[in-house]
């Protein structure tokens, strides 16, 4: 497989492409199934090694930024710092090796669909019958996505164990086993585990799949942690290439502008 990674300043953008089934329909049972399911059960049965941390950092982003999420990127990144993101990950996308035109492509932590809707319509518009798909651990944040109304389909899960959420999620919804391609911007630094992520990334997808991250490089915000419930403070790009590397077997890393 292979991989490409790249950052922008100051914590702005690293991202990894790796070479990585089937409706697009919101479930209307999504409200329902958000609120009856007990978090940290579900994060136990996922294999985190952390749950109750993990619930509560699900607590920060219910309270803090569920609502208000697509304005905070918005003042933090500005138009041009989104419009350059959103670019870059639809650019590779469509870069080689192609798309299959119904491919299923899945933005792990997904949040609000703030980035999953853009990106979509911009693969939407040369690839009409690719399929979305995004997955967050936040509820709220699903929820937030599906009132979009985008055609994009959420389901809950965790970004260190992307096929045990698909197992859990294919219960209800309609979840490929594997994706054609899996994006990620801005949730490495939420993970206490990014090495796994980038095992997880790599299970998940089909044979000669591709992955992106884009995350933040390395920073010294401290108040990033208890404001914005960040894990680390961004990341080296020299780091980010030796916990990909161990797990695909092409990779590229490179900062963003900005």
């Amino acid at each position: 497989g292979k991989a490409v990674v790249a950052g922008s300043n100051p914590a702005r953008g690293s991202r990894v492409n790796q070479n990585m089934q089937d409706g697009i329909n919101i479930p209307t049972n999504l409200e329902t199934y958000v609120k009856t399911l007990q978090l940290e059960h579900f994060f136990k049965k996922l294999g985190v090694s952390n749950p109750e941390t993990l619930a509560k950092e699900v607590e920060h982003f219910t309270t803090k930024e569920a609502e208000k999420r697509d304005k905070i990127i918005m003042d933090y990144f500005g138009e041009s710092g989104v419009n350059r993101i959103v670019s870059t990950i639809a650019k590779l996308l469509l870069a080689s090796p192609r798309l299959p035109a119904n491919a299923k492509v899945l933005d792990v932590g997904a949040g609000s669909g703030f980035f999953t809707v853009k990106i979509a319509e911009k693969i939407h518009a040369r690839l009409p019958k690719v399929s979305f798909y995004a997955m967050d651990i936040t509820p709220a944040m699903l929820l937030s996505l599906a009132k979009k109304k985008a055609k994009i389909t959420p389901f809950l899960g965790v970004a260190e164990n992307i096929q045990g959420s698909i197992k859990e999620a294919r219960k209800l919804f309609k979840i490929p086993h594997k994706f054609d391609a899996i994006f990620s911007t801005l949730m490495l630094h939420h993970s206490t585990q990014p090495e796994k992520v980038f095992k997880s990334l790599k299970e998940a997808l089909k044979k000669n799949g591709k992955a992106m991250v884009v995350d933040l490089c390395g920073h010294g915000f401290k108040e990033f942690k208890t404001e914005m419930g960040d894990v680390h403070l961004g990341f080296k790009p020299e780091d980010i290439y030796k916990l990909a590397r161990k797990h695909f077997s092409g990779v590229k890393v490179e900062k963003l502008p900005g």
